[in-house]
């Protein structure tokens, strides 16, 4: 659907924005330089109507590509104009092709420079809009003078235009077949270089990911050994404290409130140190069902899952993969810990390992509030995280090792619908 006059350009557009203002800038060196020959040779005594229709044309083109590069710092409707601009040039290689031969023309290689500036601006579209209406503008000039609806210029000689119906079909078809070839190279070249583009972008984001990750290393090995002995220390004195028989109910309760609090900030830490770490899985042979009933019967005595949260297991009684045992069991862990602080007082959230086609399976589904289609392409990016009291490394942890493993993670979801975590694990053994 085509921009309306005066919107601005969707996101995305800028780096066409920036072609379309190289390419102007180039234009007008050319316009100008084919400006001042035509002029010289016009004012040096070599005046011909000719002449005086190309000096025209080119002061006609030049004020055009000086409005249109005064309109792309408007920043608005640059795609359109963009098309507008290829048009104009095609017209005006047209005039040219007019003065100096028709279908005969040495001029009709213009053509083709159009279409390659339509693949660098906007593809194989671009390359496509150009293509057509330059073979077009030229088929209606050679025709328009083999039947004389086009007068021929009075300065040149009537036997360059003249020529035989087959000659003309003969032009018309090879032009035609030259600018569909340039216009199909044009695009695949604009097409690879489009994707070679983007694979830049992920490999820049990605070594962007490295240097966080190894800030977040050096970050995570200094605090680590620092915070985890003062937890140590006070989670023993609070179980010691909890022995106590002088406490009173009240006093248990702050006692459990700590021992809790304790027990998050020192997931925390683990969950740091685990993202930080880059470690090569040591693959063995995993019964990845049996991991997931122990993750289950263990997060169901810790934090919500004991109390108002039930945790169930289904599925397969056995599923046989090649994994690092520890890094398999972290990552159900984060997934099911993920899914009881997302979900609500007597929720559920099913563990499930099915064995399909082959490949094992796991899910892990909670009746949450969902997530946003717009929180889902960020919800494994470290430190990002849609709940008040989350610190968005569990779910990192997950997508670091899936990564390392090779498992590939789908996120299916409805906001106020729950979410599902479901995970490839690879061939079953």
């Amino acid at each position: 659907m085509p921009l309306p006059l005066g919107v601005p350009d969707p996101p995305g557009s800028g780096q066409l924005l920036r072609r379309m203002t190289w390419l102007a800038a180039a234009r007008l060196l050319l316009l100008l330089l084919l400006l001042v020959l035509v002029s010289w040779l016009y004012l040096g005594g070599v005046g011909s109507t000719t002449l005086q229709a190309a000096l025209l044309a080119l002061a006609i083109s030049f004020g055009a590509s000086a409005v249109y590069a005064a309109l792309l710092r408007q920043r608005k409707n640059t795609r359109r104009l963009n098309d507008v601009q290829l048009v104009f040039d095609q017209l005006s290689w047209s005039v040219f092709v007019y003065l100096t031969g028709g279908a005969t023309s040495g001029a009709v290689s213009f053509y083709g420079l159009t279409c390659v500036m339509g693949a660098m601006l906007s593809g194989a579209r671009g390359a496509l809009v150009a293509c057509l209406t330059g073979g077009s503008f030229y088929a209606a000039v050679s025709v328009g003078l083999h039947y004389g609806w086009l007068p021929t210029p009075p300065d040149q000689p009537a036997a360059v235009y003249a020529l035989s119906r087959a000659e003309l079909t003969y032009h018309i078809a090879i032009t035609w077949l030259v600018l569909i070839v340039v216009t199909l190279l044009a695009g695949y070249l604009a097409e690879r270089l489009r994707k070679a583009g983007g694979q830049l972008l992920k490999a820049e984001q990605r070594a962007q990911r490295a240097e966080q990750m190894a800030a977040l290393g050096q970050l995570a090995a200094g605090l680590a050994h620092e915070i985890r002995n003062p937890l140590g220390s006070i989670a023993g004195s609070i179980q010691l404290l909890k022995m106590n028989p002088a406490l009173s109910d009240d006093d248990r309760k702050l006692c459990e409130i700590v021992h809790r609090e304790t027990a998050r900030l020192n997931e925390l830490v683990t969950d740091m140190v685990d993202l930080s770490r880059s470690r090569t899985p040591t693959r063995t042979e995993i019964d990845v069902a049996a991991v997931a009933r122990e993750v289950v019967s263990l997060a169901s005595g810790s934090g919500r899952a004991s109390s108002d949260v039930h945790l169930e297991y289904e599925g397969v009684t056995s599923a046989t993969i090649l994994a690092d045992g520890a890094q398999l069991r972290q990552l159900v862990w984060n997934l099911v810990r993920n899914g009881v602080q997302a979900s609500r007082a007597g929720d559920v959230v099913q563990v499930s390992i099915h064995v399909q086609q082959g490949r094992v399976l796991l899910a892990v589904s909670d009746q949450g509030d969902g997530i946003h289609e717009a929180e889902k392409a960020r919800i494994f990016d470290a430190f990002f995280t849609t709940r008040s009291k989350g610190t968005g490394v569990g779910l990192a942890v997950v997508k670091s090792i899936a990564d390392q493993h090779g498992f590939t993670i789908d996120v299916l979801s409805e906001h106020g619908m729950g979410a599902t975590f479901a995970v490839d694990l690879g061939e079953s053994r």
